[in-house]
């Protein structure tokens, strides 16, 4: 079994470099099969589990709260001590959809962050979250997919200073320990960090949680450098490109049964550029013995300012494999291949 490296996120919190997410818990898998996912994991030596308030996905008013739900009730029957886990979870951004969530919600206001926290506290059945996370800007910002900034798109939105005036009331009152930002932009992390120098809060803000894979470069355009300047390390989310880094998405029988729906939204399986760029990835993996997956991941753990990859399994030899990669390294020679295909394919998923 691989040994977990670990990374020291902030002071006083050490993260696994591989990071569990639980979006899946309560919709793909149930309590049962959750619990063996968590136990497998821990027992792996990962101690970093992340969540949402709006998981599972996909969204449903039936299962909302399923995930956290379920994170909480493991810690307590495994009566795992509270200081052995690094949890990370996230308020939701504005979103009109979701009506079952505070109304929307509309806006992330005072009252809108202090209410998911004190949610997310009680469904985690903890007394302090670790990491929490701004799952979205409350601004327009191209995202989940989109890549052009259309200026009249922009809308009112809740200043930043509130915001982290709510985020430190949480920080004073023990409910929360860190800030991270998630699906951001080099101007809202460098402006998160500027209005909470002013508010003293500065040393708060520790991580930002993007995508991150070998199909979505864009990190590295821009916010790695903002990253590595103020030493905001990255939780890169959907290192398998929500699993098409496998290729079994291209496969003839038309791929896995129950595979994401959301991974088909978000990225065009039916661009023929994606198509050839997963295949070159696929074929790299094959011509050096490793696991496509795995081929995936190692290279997101490579990054120097990657701390964590956060990565999702519906079952154990999913989250096998993935434990794994920490035995790999990629060499020069890999990494020379895989960067020939991405000149050739830059970012086909954005």
């Amino acid at each position: 079994m691989a040994a977990i490296p670990y990374f020291n996120l902030a002071p006083g919190l050490n993260v696994s470099r591989l990071c569990l997410g639980t979006m899946t818990f309560g919709e793909q898998n149930d309590l049962k099969q959750s619990f063996h996912l968590l136990d497998q994991a821990f027992q792996a030596g990962i101690n970093f589990f992340d969540s949402a308030e709006m998981y599972p996905v996909p969204q449903r008013r039936e299962t909302h709260g399923r995930s956290e739900e379920y994170l909480g009730r493991w810690m307590k029957e495994r009566k795992i001590p509270r200081d052995r886990l690094a949890i990370a979870t996230k308020v939701t951004g504005p979103s009109g959809l979701m009506t079952w969530i505070r109304g929307g919600p509309m806006a992330l206001d005072t009252r809108n962050i202090l209410e998911a926290i004190d949610t997310s506290l009680l469904q985690i059945n903890t007394e302090y979250i670790d990491l929490y996370q701004i799952h979205w800007p409350d601004r327009y910002v191209p995202m989940f997919g989109e890549t052009e900034y259309v200026a009249s798109h922009q809308f009112a939105s809740i200043p930043i200073a509130e915001q982290l005036d709510a985020l430190g009331t949480a920080i004073d009152a023990g409910k929360i320990r860190y800030i991270g930002l998630s699906n951001e932009t080099p101007y809202g992390v460098m402006k998160f960090l500027q209005l909470a120098n002013d508010a003293c809060l500065g040393s708060k803000i520790v991580s930002v949680q993007n995508s991150y894979n070998l199909l979505s470069r864009n990190f590295d355009s821009g916010l790695a450098e903002c990253c590595h300047h103020e030493r905001i390390s990255l939780l890169a989310y959907s290192p398998s490109a929500m699993g098409i880094l496998s290729g079994k998405y291209f496969s003839p029988d038309g791929g896995p049964p129950g595979r994401y729906s959301e991974g088909e939204s978000r990225y065009n399986l039916s661009s023929a550029l994606l198509r050839a760029s997963v295949e070159e990835y696929v074929d790299i993996a094959n011509k050096y013995a490793l696991s496509p997956i795995s081929l995936a991941i190692a290279f997101v753990l490579k990054h120097s300012l990657v701390a964590s990859a956060i990565f999702g399994a519906t079952k154990p030899w999913q989250l096998k494999e993935v434990i794994e990669t920490c035995d790999i390294r990629l060499t020069e020679e890999i990494i020379e291949e895989i960067n020939k295909v991405y000149k050739k394919y830059p970012n086909p998923c954005p």
